[in-house]
């Protein structure tokens, strides 16, 4: 567009009065003498088509008496050029000093098209530009555009990308406007190094940041674009990351990034003073508050001597302390630590100081950004509200419970000042993002056979902030269904109410004679009692049953052409009696297990038919874990216990304890202690098969699934395995990366040793009530060395022998979900248990 200049004074004003015509440039303004002035019904307009006369007129505003002076011209012409609506605008002066505006109007857009665009729709690229078709076209707009498009394309990392408006002129004064875009290739992040880190490899800092290198499967992420604000994000990581290792002077100096044009893609270089690693050399408490005793803080430090320096533990230390300063009724108490370095010694003496802060109140909490989920599902994470004494510690829990949510891309809450001195208003700034999965699983182990799942879930139904999840399951050997659905804040208490319904299926297979089917209905509380600590209140009740295929529980021999089937209680009764087939007359009493017949228990658990479990259970667990996907420090453990017979058909208490501990060990190894044990207690009923702890590889690796414990030593049988009510484990690991392979891939190894064993089985042994012999003649059997009976009870290996093993592991965090492949050796073993020395299992969602 060409702007005229604008000529003011003298100058102009000596041509009008000697009558010499005047035609002002593209866009001038022509000044009248005041005995020309003119009104606006004077303005005469030219060239306008679609745009009406009156609207033209409307940007020149009179001024008094209704005429129009200098200002009132030149305000009109700016006006007008900002629109867009014009091409050129021009002003001259006619007949009798009026005056003309002559237009030319802008083409309208017909249609906006996009070609060469793969990597993203046509739809998000109409809603990003703002030329917008029968809208008026405007070649500032269309290169405004233009550079917008190319953004969007190097924010999804292809900084290759050209765009190429073309506009075609159609009839009528239109336009057909397309964008040609060379997309060009993806521009990642080819290498990531650290200069200056001496304590940890750069191995070790990868696994820190959010950026990742370039990959072959790099494509089914994105941490691999350049993206500069993730860049300087992690920077904040690496400096949080020492800062938790005792690295109190340590800085972050830069973060290089330098495109490799021969790569095609950029080099991040990370810089780093580390500085000393300090310990704690003393901790004291120390108060300015009247009657206040600072010692009495001392149970709420997360700081301990002698142990490394931790930023992180401080500042929950001093939240932990200002909470509880507020509890105590001193609302305005403020916890401020300090820290005096001892250089020589390499330690830091850590100081808690208590005061009394400002008397400053929360006036209001203004939540912004939250299109989607209600305000009360935000408000509800403050620990205050609208009138109470402002709180920091208080307002920081706030805002990391917000992130915790995930409901949110960013989270962050501010201050402004209120309507007087001791009045703040707290900002909450949120960007909502998308809540809802739906996903399509599959997976292959050497348990459970091929396996693939379909659920859809939402974090954030309705914007309620209510979970819920649908989820089908059908595999080789297992299917089943699940319905969960989980109330946060439940009657507006920090209470998490969760219902769970579901259906299990599991199949026999080669490790298992039978099947079993599982409807049940579970609901369940949740209370955090700390942030390391939670309790977990639940009611579980389920119908199970077992199916057999009709060749395991059918107890045929032949006798001439005719089958016979006799009941267990005839071939109790008949053991030797003559006329009885030769093939029953036998002294162990095991003549209807020629064909192959299920176990006792098995087939004594189908007689029952359908049993229903009534069950009140807990679990408590504690986590102090870095991280709940990928742990390298800290300690996790999980303490149940279910009591059944609150009705139904069982009665039992089961209690279980399970805790894993991890450590970092040196050059980027991690140690694993996993310390597990359990206990079936009987109370009223007989216990069932059912209800025994089933083990193989999830106690000790290199063995089959339920391939450990008490056995059916039945020759003829499926020889059964039986569970205990008893067992223990111990394991010890060490995983190591593969520091040959880049970060990426997300490849590492194992090495390990375990231990453990499964005993004392308590199930059905005799088809009469446990321990009755009510068969004249009958002598039970024998257990440990078992030997045979005269009645068809069950004979049965229970050795306490320890089971143990050493192997090695291969563990992908895979895009496809975490897989791990084990190879485990037996080192010893019970005469009857069965190995399994390889071990696959894995799954996907995509």
């Amino acid at each position: 567009m060409k702007f005229g200049l604008r000529l003011r004074g003298g100058l102009l004003a000596t041509l009008i009065l000697f009558g010499a015509p005047v035609v002002a440039p593209v866009g001038a303004i022509f000044v009248s003498s005041s005995a020309h002035a003119q009104t606006v019904q004077s303005i005469s307009v030219q060239g306008n088509r679609r745009v009406e006369v009156e609207t033209i007129r409307s940007y020149f505003k009179a001024g008094p008496g209704g005429r129009l002076d200098q200002g009132a011209i030149d305000d009109g012409l700016k006006a007008l050029i900002e629109t867009g609506l014009f091409q050129d605008v021009r002003i001259n002066r006619g007949p009798g000093g009026q005056i003309i505006v002559s237009v030319v109007e802008n083409p309208v857009i017909g249609r906006i098209a996009f070609e060469g665009n793969k990597k993203i729709k046509d739809e998000q690229l109409t809603a990003e530009v703002q030329s917008k078709a029968r809208g008026t076209f405007s070649r500032a707009m269309v290169q405004s555009d233009t550079l917008r498009i190319a953004e969007i394309y190097r924010r999804s990392g292809r900084y290759d990308v050209h765009v190429t408006p073309e506009i075609i002129e159609q009839p009528n004064n239109r336009v057909d406007l397309i964008f040609t875009i060379v997309e060009g290739s993806k521009t990642g992040v080819k290498s990531i190094e650290f200069v200056g880190n001496n304590a940890f490899s750069s191995y070790r800092l990868r696994d820190v940041i959010k950026t990742r290198e370039t990959n072959l499967l790099s494509f089914l992420g994105s941490g691999d674009v350049y993206d500069p604000d993730r860049v300087e994000a992690d920077r904040d990581l690496i400096r949080r990351f020492y800062l938790k290792n005792g690295f109190a002077d340590v800085q972050v100096v830069a973060a290089l990034t330098e495109y490799d044009p021969e790569k095609k893609g950029f080099n991040v270089t990370f810089k780093i003073e580390e500085g000393s690693q300090y310990r704690v050399g003393a901790v004291d408490f120390r108060s300015s508050i009247p009657n206040f005793d600072p010692s009495s803080m001392r149970g709420y430090s997360r700081v301990n001597v002698g142990s490394l320096y931790n930023v992180e533990s401080v500042e929950k230390s001093v939240e932990e302390m200002q909470i509880e300063a507020s509890r105590r009724g001193y609302a305005f108490a403020v916890v401020r630590p300090g820290g005096d370095r001892n250089f020589e010694a390499h330690t830091v003496s850590v100081v808690f100081n208590i005061d009394e802060g400002p008397r400053t109140y929360i006036e209001r909490i203004n939540v912004r950004g939250n299109s989607r989920t209600r305000d009360y599902v935000i408000r509800r994470e403050f620990d205050i509200s609208e009138g109470d004494a402002y709180n920091r510690a208080l307002v920081d829990r706030a805002e990391r419970r917000l992130k915790n949510l995930d409901y949110f891309k960013s989270v962050k809450i501010t201050t402004e000042p209120g309507s007087s001195s001791d009045r703040v208003i707290l900002i909450v700034d949120l960007e909502e993002k998308s809540t809802g999965d739906f996903s399509v699983s599959g997976g292959y182990s050497t348990t459970d056979g091929a396996l693939a799942e379909v659920s859809i879930s939402e974090r954030n139904l309705l914007g309620r902030g209510l979970f819920a999840k649908a989820s089908v399951t059908y595999g080789q050997y297992a299917r089943g269904y699940s319905l969960s659905f989980v109330e946060p804040y439940l009657l507006d208490y920090r209470v998490a109410l969760g219902l769970d319904l579901y259906q299990r299926q599991q199949l026999s297979n080669s490790y298992i004679s039978y099947g079993t089917k599982t409807l049940g209905f579970s609901p369940r509380l949740g209370f955090s009692l700390r942030e390391d600590l939670a309790l977990q209140l639940r009611y579980s009740v389920y119908q199970q049953e077992i199916t057999l295929p009709s060749n395991l529980a059918n107890c045929n021999n032949v006798l001439g052409s005719s089958a016979f089937n006799p009941s267990p209680a005839f071939v109790n009764a008949n053991v030797g009696v003559p006329g009885v087939p030769t093939n029953l007359n036998s002294t162990n009493g095991l003549g209807c297990y020629f064909d192959g017949e299920a176990s006792l228990p098995v087939r004594k658990e189908l007689a029952n038919g359908k049993t229903l479990t009534s069950a009140l259970g807990y679990t408590l667990t504690y986590n102090t874990l870095d991280n709940n996907k990928n742990p390298t420090d800290g300690l996790l453990i999980d303490f149940r216990q279910d009591f059944a017979g609150v009705g139904g058909d069982v009665s039992y208490l089961k209690t279980v304890a399970d805790g894993k501990y991890y450590a970092p060990l040196v050059s980027d190894l991690v140690g694993i202690v996993h310390l597990q044990g359990g206990i079936l207690t009987k109370v009223n009923d007989d216990l069932r098969m059912l209800d025994h702890f089933q083990m193989g590889p999830n106690l000790v690796r290199g063995f089959a699934p339920n391939g450990i414990g008490p056995r059916d030593l039945n020759p003829f049988g499926t020889q059964d395995a039986l569970g205990g009510t008893k067992y223990w484990g111990a394991s010890f690991e060490v995983q190591m990366p593969f520091w040959f392979l880049p970060k990426e891939v997300g490849l590492k190894g194992a090495v390990y040793a375990d231990a453990g064993g499964l005993y004392d089985y308590k199930g059905p042994t005799s088809w009469f009530a446990t321990n009755e012999v009510n068969v004249p003649g009958c002598i039970p059997s024998t257990v440990n060395p078992p030997s045979a009976g005269t009645c068809t009870g069950l004979v049965y290996d229970d050795s306490k022998v320890i089971r143990s093993s050493v192997g090695v592991g291969l563990i992908w965090q895979s895009p496809f979900g975490p897989l791990r492949f084990d190879y485990a050796v037996p080192l010893s073993k019970g005469k009857y248990d069965r190995t399994q020395e390889f071990r696959f299992g894995g799954g996907t969602t995509f």
